[in-house]
């Protein structure tokens, strides 16, 4: 290594541990001057000597070229949503629900739900190479150039470990502040509140913006197993990620009781207003990793942990009308229409009312005055009527007995508390459900967005979802909009989509009750379309993840001539009705894991639990997350709990981590 070199070297280093003790540890250890002076030193030999830029160095923090756009980026664990509870009532009963499930040895951490974007990076050998959005929880955009410019974020690690973290990216409040008197001066728009700020900087495609505009983060676990890093729980696994380097937030409390994560909220729901960053509520982990895998995932989020939302702020509006709409499969969806008015830092205009029930229940009429709150800070909703400015002439709102868009009559099915429109050929089912085909998470057709869609079935062009495999390049040019090059990509979108996996078509059908993930179940299983439409509900009940209601409901739909007629259709032209993902494989006496529920539980040595999952998959397997009768094997490792138990007393078959490898070789 020659001088140079060395000196590069050298001065990366001084600039890594001045700028953790910084930007992490809130402690500096240098004034900014010497920071500053040491920077452009860096700054000066880099230019000189490219050759010898790191590509950790602080140097690449201040922004780089303008982006084209931004690449997808599947995560490796899915960055699932939490659950929300919204006052002691639901604490309480998340706390039940724990205890009925892993007994009474757990405890919780409570850490500070930061009001900002999460995102997820990734480490290898200690060099930070990658970081993305959430996006929909399984396929987010890569940001590394513009993570990079957040300086609390490590370049290197102080271990050369490769990882994947999550956390959350935030904008301080005084960052804030000052980026709106910047844009107040300049005309511009300004931002409503530190989240979308930081959200709009972090999707810039120039990353010199994202520099300039002072965002922080902090990182609160790794993507995966927590259990391969031989750390038991979630409260020594953030201590590890500080030794790491990472910045997480220390106002983090560790609770023994739901008492004690009652006190932590009621402390900080009061200090709140001093924090120098918005915070939106408290999230409530169960400690320890194996009470969490034994507790396991609903298809949205994970049954070991809950965000406490803090409560909404309410203002008071008026209601003009009331609004119906008719969803997919029929539900009839009344919206409150207000005079615009500023909630929780963005204008609203329009309110759910949910159904007829609660607005019966709330005596909500066409010109009250109305109390109009944030659920979870999110979405717009009616809490209440000031009576007291209720005009006289003001009379009980009455949901009508014909659907809005076909003039059907309408019907509650069952204890149902919503009203539906049971006609198929209902045209408000039909749009919404084309509009749901053509999704991204279904068929993912580009180009065909809501206002296509609602054109091509309002000029005759489609009647149903089968109708848009006929369309031209000729038709779609007489639409609004649509030019010859739009026209053509969306035939050839249309084309691309016909090979789509079996699993994205049964999510687009919209059958009720089975979303993306029973979608994905049901193809692995059953492989083709044909083999689910003749399956009767004890087949369907045979698969681990799917229950009564959804069985019912797949049989339901099968059996209507109507969706047959479709499939067909959809048969005639070319599109593919099979599973494309791995196969089952079954070779007698060969494979123990083909078409078998299994569950791993406890700490296994050789292989970390995801390792054993994906072999395990490979082979047919579908690895569980909960002890059942419907369990066909249970793997054990070290410190093994209650699944262990339970699967002793059900007699199921129950293997160590030696037979598993012996049987994966």
């Amino acid at each position: 290594m020659n001088e140079i070199e060395q000196r590069i070297a050298e001065l990366n280093k001084l600039l890594h541990e001045y700028g953790y003790a910084y930007y992490v540890l809130d402690k500096p250890v240098v004034e900014d001057s010497v920071y500053d002076q040491l920077l452009h030193e860096l700054i000066a030999l880099e230019e000189a000597n490219p050759e010898f830029i790191y590509p950790d160095s602080p140097t690449q923090r201040v922004g780089g070229m303008v982006l084209e756009g931004f690449k997808k980026v599947t995560h490796e664990t899915a960055m699932l949503s939490l659950s929300n509870a919204f006052n002691e009532e639901d604490l309480r009963d998340f706390d039940r629900k724990i205890e009925q499930a892993i007994g009474k040895n757990y405890s919780y951490v409570c850490e500070l739900k930061i009001d900002g974007l999460a995102i997820s990076l990734r480490y290898e050998n200690g060099v930070f190479v990658q970081g993305a959005t959430r996006g929909d929880g399984t396929v987010g955009e890569d940001i590394t150039a513009n993570l990079k410019t957040i300086r609390a974020i490590p370049l290197r690690l102080n271990e050369p470990v490769t990882l994947e973290v999550r956390g959350e990216a935030y904008m301080p409040k005084k960052s804030f502040e000052k980026l709106n008197e910047r844009r107040a001066e300049n005309g511009e728009e300004l931002f409503a509140n530190p989240r979308n700020a930081a959200a709009g900087s972090l999707r810039q495609l120039d990353p010199k913006i994202a520099a300039s505009r002072n965002l922080s983060t902090f990182i609160y676990a790794v993507g995966g197993d927590g259990e391969s890093y031989g750390i038991d729980g979630h409260w020594e696994m953030l201590k590890y990620l500080e030794e790491l380097g990472f910045p997480s937030n220390k106002e983090r409390e560790y609770c023994e009781t739901i008492e004690d994560v009652l006190a932590f909220i009621e402390k900080w729901t009061e200090a709140r207003p001093n924090l120098s960053y918005e915070i939106d509520g408290i999230v409530i982990k169960v400690n320890r990793y194996a009470h969490q895998d034994e507790l396991g995932f609903t298809a949205k989020s994970p049954r070991w942990a809950i965000a406490y939302k803090f409560p909404a702020e309410e203002v008071i509006t008026k209601l003009l009308d009331i609004e119906l709409t008719v969803g997919r499969t029929g539900v009839i969806t009344p919206t409150a229409i207000l005079t615009p008015v500023l909630v929780a830092g963005t204008t609203v205009s329009r309110a759910s009312l949910h159904n007829e029930d609660l607005i019966r229940e709330k005596d909500i009429r066409i010109d009250d005055t109305v109390i109009v709150r944030k659920a979870g800070d999110i979405i717009p909703q009616i809490v209440g009527v000031v009576l007291e400015q209720r005009p006289d002439d003001a009379v009980p709102y009455k949901m009508p007995t014909h659907c809005p868009a076909c003039d059907e009559e309408v019907v509650r099915i069952d204890t149902d508390v919503a009203l539906r429109c049971v006609n198929p050929q209902c045209p408000a089912q039909i749009a919404e459900g084309v509009k749901h085909f053509v999704s991204r998470n279904a068929m993912n057709i580009d180009g065909l967005g809501e206002k296509v869609v609602e054109q091509l079935l309002r000029e005759g062009y489609i009647q149903d979802v089968a109708g848009l495999y006929e369309l031209t390049v000729e038709q779609l040019i007489n639409l609004e909009r649509m030019g010859q090059k739009s026209a053509t990509n969306l035939v050839e979108a249309l084309i691309q989509s016909k090979d789509n996996s079996l699993e994205r078509l049964l999510f687009g059908l919209g059958i009720r009750h089975v979303g993306e993930k029973a979608a994905k179940i049901l193809a692995a299983h059953f492989e083709t379309i044909d083999a689910l439409m003749v399956a009767t509900e004890e087949d369907l009940k045979d698969i681990h993840e799917i229950g009564d209601k959804m069985a019912e409901s797949i049989v339901a739909y099968f059996a209507n001539e109507q969706v047959q007629q479709l499939i067909e259709r959809l048969k005639g032209f070319g599109l593919n009705m099979s599973y494309k993902g791995k196969k089952i494989v079954v070779e007698a006496g060969a494979n123990p894991f083909a078409g078998k529920t299994i569950v791993l539980t406890g700490k296994l040595q050789q292989l970390t639990r995801n390792e054993a999952k994906a072999k395990i998959e490979q082979l047919g397997g579908t690895v569980a997350g909960s002890v059942s009768k419907k369990t066909d094997l249970v793997i054990v490792g070290e410190d093994a709990g209650s699944k262990l138990e339970k699967a002793q007393s059900l007699g199921i078959e129950i293997w160590d981590e030696v037979r598993l490898i012996e049987q994966l070789i």
